[in-house]
């Protein structure tokens, strides 16, 4: 194995687009280096990401959002002051992922990258309308991050190219977030399901919404329909009927040993009532 220490995103994706045989990054390794030891993959080639000057920190950008560096550890994200205030739903999304020392390595882009439908902080950084960096040898491009998952174990990112940081939105007034999964066990599961739903209010009227299903299709859906339904309501009980009713409509699940695929369409709807309700209460400042 080939082990690689570039110190920026060009050389990284220079020596990427380079190599012949199989290829993995490292940023927090709680995917790679797991699946290596267990036999599951050999890398011929292995760039480490964390030499990068500014993988490790979070900022604030010039319009008021976060850019999150591809190596920040979730535990660092669940400690940062202004990133809970604005975007809670995301932290506690990545707060779910794995056993607190698992936390102290996890990262959103590795957990974005490993490209699995469950994974806990994807729906929240959908919702929220993040924004995934992608460098590559022809440059560096922006693309929404619901269009780096490809199913699972897969991307849509091409042969040469790496995530290089992930924005989150400014979150501006009378906007609130919140995540949600169901899992059998209180903690150290996968979801069966994950929802997030992201709104703005103008008074007690929402203006704005997204909603996003995890482990429910191949990939985390973003529901414009699910998002309609409670888009100029003040989230009564027919808007919350009506947002569940499209929650469980836009959900595809297979059955297996966490759950049917009716369990799962039912727990759908379950959760994208109960996040919305965190979410509105938060944009109101009646929650944290």
């Amino acid at each position: 194995m080939r082990y690689h220490t570039p110190t920026s995103f060009a050389d990284a994706a220079t020596i990427a687009a380079g190599t012949t045989g199989t290829l993995r990054f490292l940023a927090g390794g709680t995917d790679v280096l797991v699946q290596m030891r267990a036999g599951m993959v050999q890398p011929d080639d292995l760039i480490d990401l964390k030499h990068i000057p500014g993988v490790d920190q979070v900022t604030q950008t010039p319009e008021g959002g976060w850019r999150i560096g591809v190596a920040v550890p979730g535990i660092v994200l669940g400690a940062h002051v202004g990133l809970v205030r604005d975007w809670p739903g995301v932290v506690e999304g990545m707060n779910l992922v794995g056993s607190t020392q698992v936390q102290g390595r996890a990262t959103l882009a590795g957990n974005l990258c490993n490209g699995s439908p469950a994974a806990d902080s994807v729906p929240g950084l959908i919702a929220a309308g993040a924004v995934a960096t992608i460098t590559g040898p022809k440059g560096s491009r922006d693309i929404p991050v619901e269009q780096v998952p490809a199913g699972p174990g897969r991307t849509n990112l091409a042969k040469g190219e790496v995530i290089s940081a992930i924005t989150l939105p400014p979150r501006g007034k009378n906007g609130g977030d919140a995540y949600l999964r169901f899992i059998p066990r209180t903690e150290m599961d996968i979801a069966v399901v994950g929802c997030a739903v992201s709104l703005r209010l103008q008074g007690d009227k929402i203006v704005e919404a997204r909603v996003a299903l995890g482990a429910v299709a191949p990939t985390v859906i973003l529901s414009e329909a699910a998002a309609k339904a409670i888009i100029g309501t003040t989230l009564d009980e027919a808007a919350l009927a009506a947002l569940a009713k499209a929650a469980e409509a836009e959900a595809k699940p297979i059955s297996d040993k966490r759950g049917t695929k009716e369990f799962r369409i039912d727990v759908a709807g379950v959760l994208a009532r109960r996040a919305a309700k965190i979410a509105y209460d938060r944009a109101k400042g009646m929650s944290k």
